[in-house]
């Protein structure tokens, strides 16, 4: 491994950012409140109109259709820590199976960091971008790389009827609003690695708040937390959801 100089520090906000996937999201900009896009609302903001949404749906069958088949996303995704952004993630991913993609992870700090990595069904290539010549190093890929959002759905709407916000409005798709809190080891049934990294920062368990499609799938995932008495957040958006994707291993350069 003496060939690859990322610090240590780059793997672990690869890792973070893989779980939010777990997760980290694509609404980093902040409208002010007057005339905002309910897509960038805060998780706790009602529907933007009491009027009942076009294509309304209920959560639990939207859930049964999206473990019926995996699926192909965009991925856009912040992580902060107290308050302040501390990496951004952006790329492409097959979901609700064994994790594959392609990934940018750029952290904030001094230095700054620019990772890229691909994960294939036999490994995780990364490389630097922020050192020139950099090239691919081939590292091993956890075989319980898997998280199924649909999965935190339904660990939600387990807590109880409280769970269950209602119908609203994202970016002109009617989407279903879950919230509450999951204990973390309730994340391991459907999200181990998350569940092994966060148990080793202290973190006991989340707020959550997700919204899914009428066909089960995430639009949107944001956690908030507590890493031994400092707050953080990951914040995720979905799109361009399409057919699984093959990703293969990089080429040199």
């Amino acid at each position: 491994m003496s060939t690859f100089s990322v610090p240590r520090t780059a793997f672990v906000a690869v890792a973070a950012v893989a779980v939010a996937l777990t997760a980290l999201a694509g609404c980093k900009d902040t409208p002010s409140a007057k005339g905002a896009d309910p897509a960038t609302a805060p998780a706790s903001a009602a529907p933007t109109s009491a009027a009942p949404i076009a294509g309304a749906f209920e959560p639990e069958a939207a859930l049964a259709e999206a473990q019926k088949a995996p699926y192909a996303a965009t991925m856009k995704a912040t992580t902060e820590v107290a308050g302040r952004e501390a990496a951004t993630m952006s790329g492409r991913a097959n979901l609700e199976t064994v994790f594959t993609g392609r990934m940018e992870v750029r952290t904030a700090g001094d230095p700054a960091m620019w990772v890229e990595t691909v994960t294939t069904a036999d490994g995780n290539y990364v490389r630097d971008r922020s050192k020139a010549g950099d090239g691919w190093v081939k590292v091993p890929r956890s075989a319980d790389n898997q998280a199924s959002y649909a999965g935190y759905a339904k660990l939600l709407l387990a807590t109880g009827p409280s769970a269950k916000k209602g119908m609203e409005n994202q970016g002109g798709v009617p989407v279903y609003h879950l919230s509450g809190r999951l204990d973390i080891d309730q994340v391991a049934s459907v999200d181990p690695r998350t569940h092994r990294s966060m148990k080793a920062k202290g973190v006991t368990g989340f707020d959550c708040d997700q919204w899914i499609d009428g066909q089960g799938r995430t639009v949107r995932f944001d956690q908030r937390m507590d890493m031994r008495g400092t707050p953080g957040a990951n914040k995720v958006l979905f799109s361009e959801f399409g057919p699984v994707e093959t990703f293969a291993q990089p080429t040199k350069g």
